[in-house]
């Protein structure tokens, strides 16, 4: 399907289910430029990875991404993407990005994206929602680049409008909401960001973090940047700020593996798209 005028209408649909001791992607729908291409099982039939493919490789001003994915009962399923999510400038016209992760009761569902840059002059609105059943459990990121890092661009003229919810059984536990302005003098100052162009959050919930799992998250150290954890009822929050996306993903996998044990049960793999 052409992109129209007003840019491209993307749409993705996943559900995953437990068949006896295989997790299967049951449903897979797609209209517009998002897809998987298969169901990958790198630990095993227990766990379904997929990894969403955006072919256009970029999001211009216009376009609209919607991704609706849901985990049912006793399903294991993990979410990747092969590279960074690049969104252009824009001259005037807005993109948007909706991710809607339903996860049922004995679930557990992961996000692991790779980075969202946002190139100098983009208009972005960009938007994860969670939604938890009693007994489901989950870990996400995301991490977010205000300008090319590594070519020293900056974001100085576009926006961002950035939200983050987790509900469990339709009442909220973790809600963040971000509004920001390129070049704008709040990124200096050093309640929101201190100047740098790098931030990211991580939400673990639907196991006990105990003090002791505390402390050993609390102890996990940043290459580059800063780091801070939050304990909350029923969430873990991670926070990232720094100059370094690499960085940010590092640390968010060091909480992962730590984590993950207490959440699903299994060790970590890592993905091995996280190493090509």
């Amino acid at each position: 399907m052409p992109p129209s005028p007003a840019g491209w209408d993307a749409r993705l649909h996943l559900e995953f289910e437990r068949v006896d001791q295989r997790t299967v992607l049951a449903t897979r729908t797609h209209v517009g430029p998002l897809r998987v291409q298969k169901a990958l099982y790198p630990e095993g039939p227990e766990v379904c990875q997929a990894i969403i493919v955006h072919p256009p490789g970029g999001i211009v001003g216009g376009d609209t991404l919607a991704i609706d994915i849901g985990a049912g009962a006793g399903a294991l399923a993990q979410i990747t993407t092969p590279g960074a999510a690049k969104w252009y400038r824009s001259s005037g016209a807005r993109a948007t990005s909706r991710t809607t992760l339903r996860v049922s009761p004995g679930a557990f569902l992961e996000w692991l994206p790779q980075e969202v840059i946002l190139f100098d002059g983009a208009r972005a609105s960009i938007a994860l929602r969670i939604e938890l059943q009693p007994g489901a459990r989950c870990f996400g990121w995301e991490v977010t680049c205000l300008g090319r890092t590594a070519s020293s661009e900056r974001l100085t003229h576009g926006s961002l409008r950035q939200s983050l919810e987790l509900h469990r059984d339709g009442a909220p536990l973790f809600c963040e909401r971000a509004v920001i302005e390129g070049g704008s003098r709040a990124l200096q100052s050093g309640a929101i960001l201190g100047d740098a162009p790098v931030f990211g959050t991580m939400v673990a919930a639907g196991a006990t973090v105990t003090n002791e799992l505390l402390a050993e998250c609390r102890a996990v150290l940043c290459d580059d940047g800063d780091g801070a954890i939050t304990r909350l009822p029923d969430v873990l929050v991670g926070r990232y700020r720094g100059d370094s996306a690499s960085a940010a993903r590092t640390y968010f996998a060091n909480l992962w593996r730590l984590l993950r044990p207490h959440l699903a049960g299994r060790d970590a793999v890592t993905p091995r798209i996280f190493s090509t």
